[in-house]
């Protein structure tokens, strides 16, 4: 099973559902679409690609599908090697966090690769794909990010319920790096920064 993989999922292209609107100079005509879109702009200047938002949210789906299932096929390898049954998916995040079971020299290699700081499972790819599913839910809408943090809060807790205990450190990172990026996108940061260059210059002066 290959997991080698660390693209990252913001780097789609959308390649179906895909409309393209070339305005001439003397078209003065706006073409509005009310379907919930994602607009990337090109080199042309007189031309834009349009993505359906449901594309790109298939995509980012269909790509955390294929590797929780790569990780979950993993699991139930060791588990069965071990002997151990597992039939729904909390009693395997239980499983899991009793830390009883020993794990071979490949699958901890494996598992090392996937959660270092460049690996698909650490904190930055992971926070990244978060953030990105969550704009691409509501077109990138900032005055959206709020009731998307609150979706991600509840996420977190029935993940950490399902796991029965306080989720492992780099869990707990890749929160506070998803939080960070809420702020960001929703402007949090940007009266805070503002306040402190007007602060920074009247000292300078």
């Amino acid at each position: 099973m290959n997991v080698n993989s660390v693209n990252n999922v913001a780097a789609y292209t959308a390649t179906t559902n895909t409309k393209t609107y070339t305005k001439s100079s003397n078209d003065t005509s706006t073409t509005t679409d009310n379907s919930g879109v994602v607009y990337e702009k090109g080199t042309n200047t007189s031309s834009k690609t349009i993505y359906a938002k449901e594309d790109v949210v298939a995509r980012l789906k269909a790509d955390a599908d294929s590797r929780t299932a790569q990780l979950k096929s993993l699991v139930e390898k060791m588990m069965s090697q071990q002997g151990v049954k597992i039939g729904e998916a909390d009693d395997m995040w239980k499983f899991l966090a009793s830390g009883d079971y020993t794990v071979t020299p490949e699958v901890k290699a494996q598992a090392q690769a996937d959660i270092a700081d460049d690996g698909y499972w650490g904190v930055e790819q992971t926070s990244d794909r978060i953030i990105e599913f969550a704009k691409a839910l509501v077109g990138d809408d900032p005055d959206k990010a709020e009731s998307m943090r609150a979706a991600f809060e509840k996420g977190f807790k029935a993940a950490t319920k399902a796991w029965g205990k306080d989720l492992p450190d780099i869990s707990q990172k890749t929160y506070d790096a998803v939080m960070k990026k809420f702020d960001d996108w929703a402007g949090v940061n940007k009266d805070d920064d503002t306040k402190s260059n007007e602060t920074t210059s009247t000292e300078t002066k």
